[in-house]
């Protein structure tokens, strides 16, 4: 008989552990916030694949390769963007598959960043950091990122066309500078200033 051991302990990513132990009291400090509950925390990232033109050509190995790509980039299933009018210009028409998505939350969501910021950042050529001007007043952040390849998880090989993908990740900051400084905290590598 082989009996199983079941662990008490959650599994808590590094990120989240970083954030309750290192930037929550450094938030605290600066911000002077009176409870824990006031200090801004990460939301949910938000992936996003336009693959609008090569479906509307009719090229669905494309268009499924970029749902494999994403739900791997993820670990969580992409799900298809549907296009919501017909544009007969564009070949386009309702219900037609022009994109894919991704809405990360909870442990996946800090895994996926860590992942992200230690793993497929340092594979950006020419890097030089993030830019600090894509806040969009909120305490939001969006990102472009011009190759999917950068990410471990996407085999080379396999790899039907380079593209891109959008990266949303939305935070609980009332203003862009909490949010840099949540950001900033967990280890995003923003341009040096100045």
């Amino acid at each position: 008989m082989t009996s199983q051991v079941r662990s008490s302990e959650k599994f808590m990513p590094h990120l989240l552990t970083r954030y309750n132990d290192v930037v929550l009291p450094l938030l605290m400090k600066r911000f002077a916030y009176g409870n824990k509950a006031q200090c801004p925390k990460l939301s949910k990232i938000i992936l996003n694949v336009g693959t609008g033109k090569s479906q509307a050509a009719g090229d669905a190995k494309f268009h499924d390769s970029v749902g494999e790509e994403l739900t791997a980039i993820a670990g969580q299933r992409a799900v298809a963007t549907l296009a919501r009018v017909s544009i007969a210009n564009f070949k386009l028409r309702q219900g037609m598959k022009v994109g894919w998505r991704v809405t990360l939350r909870g442990d996946r969501m800090y895994s996926f960043f860590g992942r992200f910021i230690h793993a497929a950042v340092p594979q950006i050529r020419d890097f030089r950091g993030l830019p600090r001007t894509s806040f969009d007043g909120r305490g939001n952040y969006t990102l472009g990122l011009k190759e999917q390849t950068i990410f471990p998880e996407v085999v080379f090989e396999k790899v039907v066309k380079i593209h891109g993908l959008d990266m949303v990740v939305v935070t609980t900051a009332k203003t862009n500078e909490e949010a840099e400084a949540l950001l900033e905290g967990l280890g995003f590598p923003f341009r040096k200033k100045g």
